[in-house]
């Protein structure tokens, strides 16, 4: 087997080369005067792996460029981070389903596919092959271990984050919870921990994803005002638009981490291992 990585995914295409001892095929990536993307693998072997995530556009068809340039070797697909997952229905006449037409279209070449942390497993539905999830809660657990705080309390963002919060939790048998909600007027709206008390406690608000940042933010401003230790944050998608991480930072928030799915400078845990794992499963 030889490793293909896209030009989004090559630390982490690395990670996993180096863990399964296998060569990580260099890629050529360039563009023609008119805009067009080319890529141009090396030599290949009878099994491939392509490690590829959809962080935009160009990275979706560097995808379906390496698929089809690995044309004749059994080829499994690795998506780290599936954009477009999130338009999963149609909201309004005339929408796409854009996961659906994502999946399908990524599904031609390939015997398999995994995908880490989809926000709905539903969508791998979409997909025409088989198709997994793959979570790193295990990663992320290891990575709250590491920094060595006095039992944190682990918060999910939300209930429907509230699984991936108690799997982060399990890893250092620490306490977890979910922000709730509660509107307090037509402007003001409250949040704290629905079961649990973060006063004096150091609170890590875990979740999949992190875009804008602006829940997180309000989250972490008003948990010091209900007397929290320290708030910190860890994803797995450090999508982190729209200055995402200094709005997290000036509303107190003592460290901002994500994974190598959406390879950035908040890197600092890896889906290597719990990709690999996976593979090795199949």
């Amino acid at each position: 087997m030889k490793i293909v990585s896209t030009e989004r995914s090559q630390v982490l295409a690395a990670r996993i080369a180096e863990k399964m001892r296998v060569p990580l095929v260099y890629t050529k990536f360039s563009r023609f005067p008119d805009g067009e993307l080319y890529l141009r693998t090396g030599d290949l072997d009878r099994e491939t792996l392509i490690v590829g995530s959809i962080v935009d556009s160009d990275a979706l068809v560097q995808v379906l460029l390496a698929v089809d340039a690995c044309e004749g070797s059994e080829t499994t697909l690795v998506l780290p981070y599936l954009g477009y997952a999130r338009q999963d229905k149609r909201f309004n006449p005339g929408e796409p389903i854009s996961a659906r037409a994502v999946a399908q279209a990524l599904s031609r070449g390939v015997e398999r596919v995994f995908v880490v942390n989809i926000h709905d497993p539903k969508v791998l539905g979409y997909f025409t092959v088989p198709a997994e999830n793959i979570s790193i809660a295990s990663a992320i657990g290891g990575y709250v271990g590491s920094l060595n705080l006095k039992d944190p309390l682990i918060l999910a963002p939300d209930e429907g984050a509230i699984d991936f919060a108690g799997d982060v939790a399990a890893v250092g048998g620490w306490e977890s919870d979910h922000l709730q909600k509660t509107r307090i007027s037509g402007e003001e709206v409250r949040m704290k921990p629905k079961h649990l008390d973060a006063c004096n406690r150091e609170v890590v608000i875990v979740d999949d994803i992190i875009a804008t940042g602006g829940t997180l933010a309000t989250a972490a401003e008003m948990l010091h005002r209900q007397g929290a230790a320290s708030v910190h944050a860890a994803c797995v998608h450090g999508v982190l638009t729209d200055g995402a991480y200094a709005r997290l930072r000036a509303a107190g928030i003592a460290s901002v981490v994500s994974s190598d799915t959406y390879e950035n400078a908040s890197s600092f845990v890896s889906a290597a291992g719990a990709i690999v794992d996976a593979l090795g499963r199949c």
